[in-house]
């Protein structure tokens, strides 16, 4: 499916003609993103220092925010603005002027849960570039494009935790007044709860069962306030116990994926990207045919020496990376046939 899934997206993708456009800048997105995480480790934390009940998923984050901290500065270090602003671009859609390697980045973490695993990644590259070949830049790209996308997904998990957390201090507070009030004054409930919650044009789902769960074995007084919420939910759609299944689902999920991403990053740093970047590349099989045997024979440094070649040549006449690839060992071939394989224009590098 997964393969499946980058052939939909190779078909789907379109791209500027011109690389050069500048397009998002990408490093703007990524500064937001790692400001809202550290906002919100800055929040749980001091949850944890007041001595408040925090969420699982909260948990993992703050238990391993280093590894993340780890993540931002690799990222600010590896993130040349000139560089990604070469890269091709995608038009239209969510990720519209975004590089193509962060979209394809962003729908392999998307459907992977954000779980990191080599083999899948190269089986999605693979599979992507049997309908559209990428370029030597792109390929690169993945890397820290994968980081990024792991990196913004964690921010939008922290903002739903940390929105979470409030509607439960919310939740306490009004319970509070409820029970107070349930003593004193037991008429002034309904119009108390009709204030807080009745006009909201939602109602939090987390709030709801925060509240549930501090009223229920209660004061008998406060099963009016239960009552009233129950019909109130009906107006949804939904009840007490269907939202309160569904509150638990989500933070399992949650708690999950923010594991995955965490986990993903530490695998991220410690993977070797150069052979990686070599099992997915279609130009390096390519110059691997080399007439005189010496490319694959090479050390890396070269290999990739040669490569940056083939890209400024690309760039140069405006056509693919694999034709210039083809191209040079067609003429290494001819070479080859004429003056035999020994002879220094046999081999591609010539």
């Amino acid at each position: 499916r997964l393969a499946q899934h980058a052939h939909s997206l190779a078909d789907a993708h379109r791209v500027y003609p011109r690389a050069t456009r500048k397009g998002a800048r990408l490093l703007d997105r990524f500064e937001e993103n790692a400001r809202a995480l550290l906002q919100a480790y800055r929040v749980l934390s001091e949850e944890v220092q007041k001595e408040r009940a925090i969420s699982p998923a909260a948990e993992w984050l703050i238990d391993n925010f280093h590894i993340v901290d780890e993540q931002l500065i690799e990222i600010r270090e590896a993130l040349p603005p000139g560089y990604y602003r070469v890269l091709p671009k995608l038009v239209g859609g969510p990720l519209a002027d975004h590089p193509r390697a962060y979209g394809i980045a962003w729908a392999f973490v998307a459907h992977t849960d954000s779980r990191f695993d080599p083999a899948l990644l190269e089986l999605f590259l693979r599979s992507y570039q049997e309908i559209t070949p990428l370029t030597i830049g792109e390929l690169w790209a993945v890397a820290i494009t994968l980081r990024l996308a792991l990196v913004e997904n964690l921010r939008r998990l922290a903002t739903v935790i940390v929105e979470a957390r409030e509607e439960r201090e919310q939740a306490d507070k009004l319970a509070d007044k409820l029970l107070e009030l349930a003593t004193r004054q037991p008429a002034g409930l309904i119009p108390l709860i009709t204030d807080r919650i009745g006009r909201r044009e939602k109602i939090p789902r987390a709030l709801v069962v925060q509240l549930t769960q501090r009223l229920r074995e209660q004061d008998p007084a406060v099963t009016p306030v239960l009552d009233w919420l129950e019909k109130e939910l009906a107006k949804y759609g939904t009840t007490i116990e269907q939202m309160s299944h569904s509150e638990h689902q989500r933070q399992a999920s949650t708690q999950g994926t923010v594991g995955n991403i965490i986990n993903s990053m530490r695998l991220l740093s410690t993977l070797d990207w150069q052979e990686f970047f070599e099992s997915v590349s279609l130009v390096d099989p390519l110059l691997a045919k080399d007439p005189a045997a010496a490319y694959a024979d090479m050390e890396f440094a070269s290999r990739d020496r040669y490569r940056h070649v083939v890209e400024r040549i690309s760039k140069g006449v405006k056509v693919s990376e694999l034709k210039v690839a083809e191209a040079a060992v067609n003429l290494a071939e001819q070479s080859g046939a004429s003056q035999g394989t020994e002879a220094r224009s046999a081999h591609v590098g010539y």
